[in-house]
């Protein structure tokens, strides 16, 4: 004789391979988002060496002409806030490549074993996926240590997070079938809550200006051309220019 199952048992089968679905779409999704950031966090680090530095001299270049032009003319009160904006955004440039790495790029390309485990990681230990607050802060934290390792290609680091999080107690799940079914419902109510954030916070990504450079900077690889440096030499022009305009202001200072 065949058992017959209960509705809340039907449900549950059918809630749970919905579950499953969500939840490879999710750790995929998180994979992206954080391959995304890495591949930018590297570029915007490219771009600082090599395009930021010149531009923060160009800047400072450029608020020791107003600083001068000052001097000539004290009493000038337009001349005083040029020097004051020039002198401002040479130090935002200052500040913006202060801690730039000047090592030789490293360009962010995960394996594809390191891209497996990242996913499995994120399957497992993913905060979205309990309810608790004091398992979801463990979480949280580990997804952390996971991130850092994926960005850094540690894949002995993501097998360590990943052994630990088995042989923890939280990964022993108990209750009938209506907590489960309790517990698969909200868990995809949490799931497509997390894909949304995702989804808004690549967009946001995609839409910086950075993220656009990035773009150009490809395509300009693909033609055989290296953006930033091209763009390099245009602001290393731009800064002949500048300290030819500050010696003939500083030789009218010492003229007066």
């Amino acid at each position: 004789m065949i058992a017959m199952q209960k509705p809340e048992e039907v449900e549950l089968a059918r809630k749970k391979e919905e579950l499953s679905a969500l939840e490879a779409e999710l750790t995929q999704r998180e994979l992206d988002l954080e391959t995304l950031k890495a591949t930018l966090r590297g570029f915007e680090s490219r771009y600082l060496r090599i395009v930021g530095v010149l531009l923060a001299e160009l800047d400072d270049v450029e608020a020791q002409i107003a600083e001068a032009e000052m001097d000539i003319s004290p009493n000038n009160t337009e001349a005083r806030n040029r020097a004051n904006e020039a002198s401002a955004k040479a130090r935002v440039s200052a500040e913006a490549v202060g801690d730039v790495d000047t090592r030789e790029d490293v360009i962010f390309k995960p394996t594809d074993d390191l891209k497996r485990l990242y996913r499995e990681v994120a399957k497992q230990i993913h905060p979205d996926l309990c309810r608790d607050e004091r398992q979801r802060q463990r979480r949280e934290k580990m997804m952390e240590e996971a991130n850092r390792a994926y960005e850094e290609g540690d894949e002995a680091r993501l097998r360590d997070i990943l052994m630990e999080w088995e042989a923890s107690p939280e990964t022993v799940q108990e209750g009938g079938v209506a907590a489960e079914l309790v517990r698969a419902i909200r868990k995809i109510a949490q799931i497509r809550k997390r894909l949304e954030a995702i989804k808004s916070e690549i967009a946001l990504i995609t839409s910086s200006d950075l993220f656009k450079l990035h773009l150009k900077a490809e395509t300009a690889s693909l033609e055989g051309r290296d953006l930033l440096d091209e763009m390099a030499a245009q602001v290393e022009r731009k800064i002949s220019k500048a300290k030819e305009r500050l010696f003939r202001v500083t030789k009218r200072i010492r003229s007066l």
